[in-house]
């Protein structure tokens, strides 16, 4: 499509969690099977600067993109649905504008000129809106909240700027609303949904499409009463309905005409959509013959959106291996020597993924323990990597107080610790931390080269090349001093750094699969092509239970 590239703003009214990213993503997929190019944006009103230092209780997991970001989980959604890579540009924060704008004063380029939220905030947002918009066809922005908090009232006052900065035939607005189904009354009801496009309305915006988020597909007569109330269009009026796999979400909107309403509001002639993908994923999904139950031993049991990208990834290879993946947490601090073993007796596969903080740590090398001395199939990710090589080191090489430098500053044996110096692979240059630097100035951060030597390593088989490039997010490093004890003793080293002085993957000698990764590839797993570590690691969990049933 040439001419000027177009926007879509999404916005969410009533309540949060309502699947503001998700509509997004299904929203890019539908247009990019159109043959459109699109990228996406997520404006989140906190002051954070970015969402690395929030606790995940509160936030969910922190993604990362390949530039080394530390952004939104919404961010992780987009690259599941759509062929997009995003990084800096595609996630701003209050915190992250107002720093930007404070900086430019600081500097004097407002010339002595009062700063203001208007128009000095709202345009460093739109300035940041169009520069992801450079050779694309649609830009779709997230503004994150709910319409009525305080903190987004700067983004909303820029989006409505917006229409008439770059034309209203180029800016189509769209609502996430919620219909909820009343069962004392025996049906569903509008109010809410009126209540929140007239507080839209207040402050300047008319939403073209209204979403319905709700569990039933909406009646013409209830779409017909939304249209008169909120003063769109009956056509205009979409079921976001209620779906039991995420990856169906697009072809709902589909089948409510939502990409054909958009590309008319917008003026932009495509062919016909091209879902075959999308109808075989779901396809296959609806007809899985296997099933695995797995173990995931952390910390952030409680609340799943802390593991979102982790358990993508191994629904993606459960599809993938033909099996429906039960997933069975385990918060690791709960665990002990004497209960381990009654709490992963079931388990086809164990996995311990990466996190911060000393809680729970021994329960997760007692899980550890289990898989090695069972035989079961484990997957270390991260803070697993490094914990599985602080078990090897306790139980089979002889260092019996082995830690991390992470949990004890003092302990005689660092096999994991915080690396001063070394050469960074990214800016080609020689790196220096200590325990005083900034929080993010300690961490590798985004995409890193990584070579498989061994080709009979479980890495290699996986990933069938010899090279290899996966997203970080860590602080500390296996410590090189003990590789040739480890070695001694079984431990493999499958995957280095391409100068060798930074370990990326670990394995284990006479073990059905036993392999730990410094890195997180949770991140590059998609629906359609599921990530290599992921696939084998469901693969060897498949056939753990098959042994364990014959």
């Amino acid at each position: 499509m040439a001419g000027k590239p177009k926007f879509i703003f999404v916005t969410g009214g009533v309540l949060s969690s309502l699947g503001k990213g998700l509509a997004s993503a299904a929203i890019g997929a539908l247009l990019e099977s159109r043959g459109l190019t699109i990228t996406l944006l997520k404006l989140d009103p906190y002051i954070n600067v970015d969402p690395g230092t929030m606790n995940p209780f509160q936030h969910g997991e922190v993604y990362v993109t390949d530039d080394g970001t530390e952004t939104d989980l919404d961010l992780g959604h987009y690259e599941r649905f759509v062929n997009v890579r995003l990084g800096a540009d595609h996630n701003f924060t209050t915190g992250k504008i107002y720093d930007s704008v404070i900086q430019k004063e600081r500097r004097g380029d407002y010339l002595g000129g009062t700063v203001q939220v208007i128009p000095h905030i709202t345009d460093e947002i739109k300035q940041n809106i169009l520069q992801t918009a450079q050779g694309v066809d649609v830009v779709i922005v997230e503004i994150g909240g709910t319409i009525g908090d305080i903190e987004s009232l700067p983004f909303l006052e820029a989006i409505r700027q917006f229409r008439f900065d770059v034309g209203e035939e180029n800016v189509l607005y769209v609502l996430l609303t919620f219909v909820p189904y009343i069962p004392t009354a025996g049906e569903v009801k509008t109010k809410p949904t009126q209540h929140s496009v007239k507080e839209l309305r207040s402050i300047g915006i008319q939403p073209d499409i209204i979403l319905c988020r709700t569990d039933r597909f909406l009646s013409k007569e209830i779409k017909a009463k939304i249209a008169l109330f909120c003063n769109v269009s009956h056509d205009a009026v979409i079921t976001a309905k209620d779906v039991d796999c995420i990856y169906e979400v697009p072809l709902v909107y589909n089948q409510e005409k939502l990409d054909d309403k958009i590309l008319e509001y917008l003026n932009i002639w495509t062919g016909s959509p091209r879902l075959e993908m999308w109808h075989h994923l779901m396809k296959q999904i609806n007809n899985l013959k296997h099933q695995v139950r797995i173990a995931v031993v952390g910390k952030y049991t409680d609340l799943t959106e802390s593991y979102k990208s982790l358990n993508e990834a191994l629904f993606h290879a459960g599809v993938y291996n033909d099996a429906k993946v039960e997933l069975h947490f385990i918060d690791s601090s709960t665990l002990t020597k004497e209960n381990v073993a009654e709490a992963l007796l079931g388990a086809d596969g164990i996995l311990v993924p990466g996190g911060f903080g000393a809680r729970g740590v021994e329960g997760k090398i007692l899980a550890i323990q289990y898989a090695r001395e069972n035989k079961v199939p484990y997957f270390g990710i991260c803070l697993g990597m490094q914990l599985a090589v602080v078990e090897f080191a306790r139980n089979v090489a002889g260092f019996k107080t082995a830690h991390s430098s992470e949990f004890d500053e003092n302990t005689e044996f660092p096999v994991i610790y915080l690396m001063r110096e070394w050469f960074d692979e990214k800016t080609q240059s020689v790196q220096k931390r200590d325990v005083n630097s900034d929080k993010g100035a300690t961490m590798r951060l985004g995409a890193y080269p990584c070579h498989l030597p061994l080709k009979e390593s479980y890495a290699y088989k996986a990933y069938q090349a010899e090279k290899i490039s996966e997203r970080h997010r860590h602080r500390y490093e296996f410590n090189n001093e003990f590789m040739k004890a480890l070695e001694e003793k079984g431990f493999v080293f499958s995957g280095l750094s391409p100068k060798g002085d930074l370990v990326e993957i670990i394995e284990l000698k006479d073990h059905p699969w036993f392999l730990g990764c410094q890195f997180h590839p949770e991140f590059k797993s998609r629906p359609m092509t599921s990530h290599p570590l992921f696939r084998e690691f469901i693969k060897a969990s498949l056939e753990n239970r098959v042994q364990k049933d014959s």
